[in-house]
């Protein structure tokens, strides 16, 4: 049941306009609305790549580019190539105290231990130090530089953060002068998993656990360079439910391809009739006093499948490579518009006739700060507060419905914000991952009936499955429906087949009746001339 109840759609359109208004308008004032948790908060300039291996096999991780010291854009000023080394202590601190005896030092430089133990080993290459002694990016940074290191990598080590990473930023005045004047090597944060992940880069059952501690499973080099346009992660909810951002998912042309293929083909979606959709992952609404769910959305699946073209497959590869979800288990595109006023209210994604074990969205196009728009949600049970992603070109939001065991998640209800803005649209691309693989009928035969519809599959199909899963229950109805499908093209080639071999028949019957008439002219004629000549 949604969390809110709707007496009517113009009260849920006012109050949801009205929500949406506040919260915009107290960002703007440039107040940190506690109430929310806003993304995205990383952005491309900021994202660094850590990679190491060779052609055949490439590792890389993650990792978000310090406000101070050189930037991505600094080109191969910001680039290192090097060995990567743990620092001692690997915290940076181990067993010294700080002491705060010397009032003539600033707490900046009462907080700086000195340089590392293995300074000589760190000199040149790349350090590995973890946050754990709470000490500030800048002094981190500090240490790192004084210890000879050619670029820093700072774990986080919050448990849970999951692989929640951010720029760290001089925390006061005196820092960012000190940063400024002094620190010129890379500084990068990465998540506590992706730092076990290149701690044990090397390592195999047989290495020491006391050895992997001192850094023998680290690789022998690594490589620090921008991401630029590459796919990165932004995690917003680390569990119950799982939300996480993947930034540069489409490029801007795949993100306009999308749009222009489903132009023309949008309907209202009407999900005020109680019936389930199960095809589109249309459901019945559960507003009260039958009000929609889906307000003043326009909505069309895409049927491209196993015959997608370029765009299509470029992109569902890249999904799957970046989310490790197998293509096999994808929904076709199901494509959204939004105008003034249109929402999505709250609602789980959720589809009996195929579980749905994540739901991926899609922006196809930017949307102001200010115009609503934005994916919400309510509930989150990690502790925090609620979240908010703002529309961006090209940014995937992923959530699993499910948690590790395959169990529906209730913590997953979202909802899409009402559009506010006059002349603001907004288009999203929603991907389903299902748990189990699609049959050919539907990746292959659905997809080449909607063909000539250019994707659109015709309505009497999502009437037969509703039907047949009506009639004899969800299971053997999904069956019924991918048999008489699969059977589908064999009756059209009988049909064809048949109406093949009647236009011959006829031809042949033409031909012979052509054949006997000409004959029967020829002896009349003959007739003719014998009569004549007696």
């Amino acid at each position: 049941k949604s969390l809110h109840p709707i007496i009517s759609i113009s009260l849920a359109t006012t109050m949801m306009m009205l929500a949406t208004t506040l919260i915009l308008a107290s960002l703007a004032l440039g107040k940190s609305d506690p109430l929310y948790r806003i993304f995205p908060q990383r952005t491309s300039e900021e994202a660094a790549v850590i990679e190491w291996g060779h052609s055949a096999i490439i590792s890389a991780l993650d990792g978000a580019v310090a406000n101070f010291g050189p930037q991505t854009s600094q080109g191969a000023n910001f680039e290192v190539e090097t060995a990567p080394v743990l620092a001692n202590p690997i915290d940076g601190v181990g067993r010294w105290k700080k002491s705060n005896d010397d009032e003539t030092l600033s707490d900046f430089d009462r907080e700086y231990p000195g340089k590392l133990k293995n300074a000589a080993a760190v000199e040149g290459n790349m350090v590995i130090m973890t946050d754990a002694a709470g000490l500030s990016g800048v002094t981190m940074a500090r240490i790192a530089k004084e210890s000879g290191a050619a670029a820093l990598m700072v774990v986080n080590t919050d448990q849970n953060a999951g692989d929640f990473i951010y720029s760290l930023e001089a925390e006061s005045e005196e820092e960012a002068k000190y940063a400024e004047e002094n620190i010129d090597i890379p500084i990068v944060m990465v998540s506590l998993q992706a730092g076990n992940v290149i701690t044990t880069a090397m390592a195999t059952d047989a290495s020491d656990p006391n050895e992997i501690n001192r850094g023998a499973g680290l690789p022998d080099r690594v490589r620090l360079y921008a991401g630029g346009d590459r796919p990165f992660f932004e995690d917003a909810v680390s569990k119950t439910p799982v939300v996480y951002l993947i930034h540069n998912m489409l490029t801007s042309e795949e993100c306009d391809a999308l749009i222009g293929m489903a132009e023309g083909k949008y309907d209202r979606v009407d999900d005020t009739n109680g019936i389930n959709n199960y095809l589109d992952n249309t459901m019945a609404s559960t507003e009260a006093n039958g009000e929609p769910s889906a307000v003043n959305v326009d909505r069309v699946t895409l049927w491209k499948g196993g015959i997608a073209g370029k765009v299509i497959k470029d992109v569902d590869e890249r999904i799957s490579q970046v989310t490790g979800f197998p293509p096999e288990h994808f929904s076709d595109f199901q494509m959204n518009k939004h105008v003034k006023g249109s929402a999505h209210l709250p609602h789980f994604d959720v589809n009996e006739a195929n579980g749905v074990m994540a739901t991926i969205t899609l922006f196809l196009n930017d949307v102001e700060d200010g115009d609503g728009g934005e994916l919400f949600y309510p509930n989150p049970l990690d502790g925090g507060t609620p979240v908010m992603v703002r529309p961006r070109k090209g940014l995937a939001v992923v959530h699993h419905n499910t948690d590790e065991n395959y169990v529906f998640d209730k913590s997953t209800i979202n909802e899409e914000l009402v559009v506010t803005g006059s002349s603001t649209v907004k288009y999203v691309a929603k991907k389903y991952v299902y748990l189990n693989p699609q049959p050919n009928a539907m990746r292959v035969v659905l997809p080449l009936i909607a063909l000539p519809f250019g994707g659109k599959l015709p309505g009497v199909f999502s009437t037969l499955y509703i039907a047949l899963i009506d009639k004899f229950g969800v299971e053997t109805g999904v069956t019924y429906f991918q048999k008489v499908i699969v059977m589908l093209p064999v009756f059209l080639l009988l049909v064809i087949a048949s109406a093949v071999s009647d236009a011959v028949q006829k031809k042949l019957k033409e031909g012979k009746d052509g054949k006997k008439k000409e004959s029967n002219e020829k002896t009349t004629k003959k007739t003719k001339k014998s009569k004549k000549s007696d």
